[in-house]
Formats: structure tokens, C-alpha cells, sequence
């Protein structure tokens, strides 16, 4: 059953609007004339099943008692009903999320002359959180991306011993104990484990693999496990191609399991970049998992990606056919018609899909389709394209880069930003790369793990004007430049559907707003102890919300497009 994704209420000058994500809700809140004294959003979650609302907690307060160095510790302390939120927007994370009603209760939060704090309007807004996105066609999961974050200090206190350091050493590894891989692999690696699982245990069930980098011990016992039902092509471009690479180590085993028949090592002309699973029930297409995360430790467990999963006949069967032409005859792919054409699928009372496979002889066949829906947006386009920065030319690059002078609201995101950097009109950064919080962390945050050498953000989306009917999304394994659609196996799908424009509109904005407070507190001179502003009566200061009202800005689009 598909339950409505976004839920919103009115009351007394206060609208509150919830927008379904990926285990996860994003509130936006508004508020029509702010008074003097209003100084935030308390937040409280009533979960399915509880008897009572429990108010969402906050890192910062106005104040702190004693010392900094003795007070502050760096957790969520402060009950939002006394420590608001001074943004309009936020997003909660159940602890354990779970498919049901969930009902959020936001209160306008106000301050008295002597600094106590009182409630003014509130609504209350229920939302369901499913898990799947579409039963029985579509689930989308992602990775959690946060082993450089506040979150995973609480949780395994910058523990730096959960990957390898020597990337090929990867499949020797022994992984740590406890729910760690888990957390950080998020929906992304339920998605990927439940589909291994369920293949090793029904014989009915065969798979075919296509993997790039590949050093994950788990997954490769698991495709062990399958013996002969299972074919593979692995990568063999430089960097995968020595003996001593944990691709050519998985080769190796699996040619003993699964046969030598059964395994193939390429990579086109350039990369074989995709990371597919196809999986057949005798000999009929059941399911293809495919997107942007790699089969490896840094994959799952240290970068922002997105995996998705359809369970659409048309979808599986075209990259069973993809895989078969790239095992049988890999030469001339990019000639051939199943690359020479984006291939729409349209199935009754879902989404309208199409899907482009790469290589191609002229990279305008896919990007051109991307870059002509970021130009055609009207009300906001969010983006997370790791490399971006290397891309120099073409229809996604131009598009970006015509973001900067567009009045619409966008938001993006690149491992490195490169020269390739958008500040909107206004002079708001449009763009932000990968930092994270090192030893000169503000009270009341603690310094973070790097993640380790490599890239953080490895994600390959687009989402066009996600509010709206005509919203869409781009992803998959594509990188989004020239010589990745004319060189490498790729895969590229344009989603046409609000819902699943909403689950990765909702995914770049914890992405950009994550390493765009990071981004700040590395430009900082002499970062300092952060606390919540008070009314201008006490403090002498603007009011935190005064940006979120200067016409037109990004803030104003940002307080509206989330909220309404």
C-alpha cells in the first residue's frame, strides 16, 4: 500500500509541513510575523505504539553553567521544549525506526525579559513512515555517510579501526564486533545483505554480478556461498588489475567457487564502474539492485551512496541483457542499440522509469537529459555528484555552473569543489565539499574522525524540483561527465515521481547542511563556544531569523520551499 509522503497544518500563524524520507522525517516550519521574543521550534515525537510525546533534544543552549571544558560534553543535552531549534527545518532520525504513525508536536518557543523560555502556538501532524517506497516495485536505501560526524563520536567514539588502512588488505580484514557496519551502511546495506541473503538460501535463485572496487569480506563469502549459480564481471582497469588487489583476490576465489567459466575480468574502454546485482528465479528476472555504492569497506561504511532495488520485470531484464552482452562480447558496447537509447518503462500505477547504459559514442545521449531538466527547473535542484569537480565540460557541468545567476533554490554537493564553485545571487555558497571537525571543534562538538584517506561523498544524484508533479531524479553508478558516459560501464535511470524525488531531496540536504556547518567552522578564525541567540532585548543582536525573511534570498526559499 503507498501512503501520502508529506502531511501539513496551519494553526495561528504557525504551519508545520512533514516530508517522508528513508527511515528518517524532515519538518519544515514557518511562522508568518515572528514577534521580538520568538526564538525557536520545540520538537516532540509521539512513535507508533507510545503512549506519550518525547521532545527531540538539542546540542546547543543559550547558555551554559559552569566552565565549557566541564559542562559541555558535546551530546544532545538540552530538551528542545527549553534549548529550540533556531532553524526551519529540521530532521529526526527515530532511534528505531519502525513502519507505523508517527505524530510530531512543534511549538513556537518564546523568551521572557528574564531569559526563562514559554510556549506559544503549536501543531501537532502525523506522517506514516513505511519503510518500502513502492512495495513490490521500488525500495531506495542510503548509506548513513556519518563516521565523520557528532553521531558516530556518541556512538563508537571515533573508533578508527572499523576499515582497513591498506584498501587491497580489505578481504583479510577482520571486522570489529557489534552494530557498527551495520549503522554506517544504513537502508543501503539492509538493501544489499538481504538480497545476498536470500539468494544463498533459495537454490531457485541466481545472480549475476557486475563490481568495481570489491573489498568487502562479507559480501564475498556470501557470493561463495552460491557456487556455480553465480556469474561475475569484475573491473580489471589500473588501480584493480595486480595480484595483490582485492578484485583480482575475489576473482580468484570465486573462479574456485563458482568456476573459472563464470568470471570475467574487463573494464571497456575505460572502467567497468557499475555495481549490480541481477538476480533471476528460474531463469525469469526477480530483482536488480544497482546505484552508486561499491561493494567495499569505504563504499558501505565510510561515504555518502545510494543503492536501489526494482523488482519490475522490464527493469531486471534490460540489465540481465547488459550483463550478457558485457560477458559475451564486450567489444563495440558503445556501437551497440541497448546503449544506443534511453529505454522507458512504464508500469501501471507506478512511476514512469527510464534507463540509459553506458558507454555510449556521444555522452550528450545522457547527459543532455539531465542537463536540460536542471535547466528547465522552476522551484529547486538538489545535487550530489562526487567528481564533480574533475568535469570540465558538458550538459551537467554547464548546468551547474548556470545555477549561480538562477533565483531558484539549489543546493549541491562535490567531494571537492575544484573550480567549480556556485554562489547564488544573493552571494549564499550554492556548493560545498567534504570537511569535516578536527582539533579546533567548537564547544559544545567534539573533533571528528577523518574517515580516512579517500573520498567521502561518492553519491550520483540529481533531483529537480522535488515538490512538485513533474519532480525527477537521476541516478545510479554514472558519474555525470564526458569521459565516464564515453569510456566506462555505467548506469544511468531517471525517476519521474515527487515521492522518490522527496527521499533524495531530503538525503542532499542532511549531505550540504552536514559539511556546510563544518565548512564554517574550518573558515573560522578563532572558533568559539556556540550557544543559541536570545531575543535583540536581551541581547543587543539581529534576530537569528532575520535572514530567513530578506526577499528574495536563498534563506527565504529555503523557510518556504520546505514548509509549504
Amino acid at each position: 500500500m503507498t501512503t501520502p509522503f508529506t502531511n501539513s497544518k496551519s494553526s495561528n500563524g504557525l504551519t508545520v509541513k512533514l516530508w517522508r524520507g528513508e527511515q528518517m522525517v524532515l519538518i519544515g516550519m514557518d511562522v508568518d510575523k515572528p514577534e521580538a521574543d520568538f526564538v525557536g521550534f520545540s520538537i516532540e515525537v509521539q512513535s507508533p505504539g507510545s503512549p506519550k510525546f518525547i521532545a527531540l533534544r538539542n546540542r546547543l543552549a543559550f547558555s551554559y553553567s559552569n566552565a565549557a571544558t566541564k559542562s559541555v560534553d558535546g551530546y544532545r543535552n538540552f530538551d528542545s521544549t527549553s534549548a529550540p531549534f533556531q532553524t526551519f527545518r529540521w530532521t529526526h532520525f527515530p532511534y528505531q525506526p519502525q513502519d507505523g504513525i508517527y505524530q510530531y508536536r512543534v511549538t513556537k518557543q518564546h523568551m521572557h525579559a528574564d531569559s526563562s523560555v514559554y510556549a506559544g502556538a503549536s501543531v501537532i501532524v502525523p506522517i506514516d513512515l513505511q519503510s518500502d517506497i513502492y512495495d513490490g516495485f521500488l525500495d531506495v536505501g542510503f548509506t548513513r555517510g556519518f563516521a565523520s560526524s557528532q553521531a558516530y563520536v556518541d556512538r563508537y567514539g571515533n573508533n578508527t579501526h572499523i576499515i582497513p588502512t591498506v584498501i587491497a588488505e580489505g578481504l583479510s580484514f577482520k571486522k570489529v564486533a557489534g552494530d557498527v557496519y551495520k549503522w554506517l551502511g544504513f537502508e543501503a546495506y539492509q538493501l544489499l545483505f538481504d538480497l545476498l541473503n536470500e539468494i544463498v538460501k533459495d537454490n531457485t535463485l541466481t545472480l549475476d554480478l557486475f563490481a568495481y572496487d570489491f573489498n568487502e569480506p562479507d559480501i564475498l563469502a556470501a557470493l561463495e556461498k552460491m557456487g556455480p549459480r553465480l556469474r561475475a564481471i569484475i573491473d580489471d582497469s589500473k588501480g584493480h588489475n595486480t595480484a595483490t588487489d582485492a578484485e583480482s583476490i575475489a576473482a580468484k576465489r570465486l573462479e574456485v567457487s563458482a568456476g573459472v567459466a563464470h568470471v570475467k575480468r574487463m573494464h571497456f574502454s575505460g572502467l567497468q564502474h557499475n555495481k549490480v546485482l541481477i538476480v533471476k528465479r528460474s531463469s525469469k528476472a526477480y530483482k536488480v539492485l544497482f546505484g552508486s555504492t561499491n561493494f567495499s569497506f569505504r563504499g558501505l561504511y565510510i561515504q555518502a551512496n545510494n543503492s536501489l532495488v526494482f523488482q519490475a520485470s522490464e527493469v531486471v531484464q534490460l540489465f540481465a541483457d547488459y550483463f550478457q552482452q558485457a560477458f559475451s562480447s564486450p567489444a563495440g558496447f558503445a556501437g551497440s542499440p541497448i546503449a544506443g537509447k534511453w529505454h522507458d518503462v512504464a508500469v501501471a500505477g507506478k512511476p514512469k522509469v527510464s534507463l540509459c547504459l553506458a558507454p555510449h559514442i556521444d555522452a550528450k545521449l545522457s547527459l543532455g537529459k539531465i542537463g536540460d531538466a536542471i535547466n528547465a527547473a522552476t522551484a529547486s535542484v538538489f545535487f550530489c555528484i562526487a567528481f564533480l569537480n574533475q568535469a570540465k565540460s558538458g550538459a551537467v557541468h554547464d548546468a551547474v555552473n548556470a545555477l549561480e545567476n538562477k533565483p531558484l533554490f539549489s543546493y549541491g554537493v562535490s567531494d571537492k569543489v575544484g573550480g567549480l564553485t556556485v554562489h547564488k545571487p544573493d552571494g549564499t555558497l550554492g556548493i560545498v565539499d567534504f570537511e569535516y571537525l578536527s582539533t579546533h571543534a567548537p564547544e559544545p562538538f567534539k573533533s571528528e574522525w577523518s574517515g580516512g584517506a579517500g573520498i567521502h561523498e561518492h553519491n550520483k544524484f540529481v533531483v529537480v524540483d522535488f515538490n512538485l508533479p513533474t519532480a525527477k531524479v537521476f541516478t545510479g553508478s554514472c558519474n555525470m561527465s564526458v569521459s565516464g558516459e564515453e569510456g566506462n560501464g555505467d548506469n544511468l535511470i531517471c525517476i519521474e515521481d515527487p515521492r522518490v524525488a522527496t527521499s533524495y531531496a531530503i538525503q542532499a540536504v542532511l549531505i550540504f547542511d552536514h559539511l556546510q556547518f563544518r565548512t564554517k567552522m574550518k573558515a573560522a578564525v578563532s572558533p568559539k563556544t556556540l550557544t543559541l541567540a536570545k531575543p535583540t532585548a536581551i541581547s543587543g543582536k539581529p534576530p537569528w531569523f532575520d535572514r530567513f525573511y530578506v526577499s528574495p534570498s536563498q534563506d527565504e526559499r529555503d523557510r518556504l520551499l520546505f514548509s509549504h
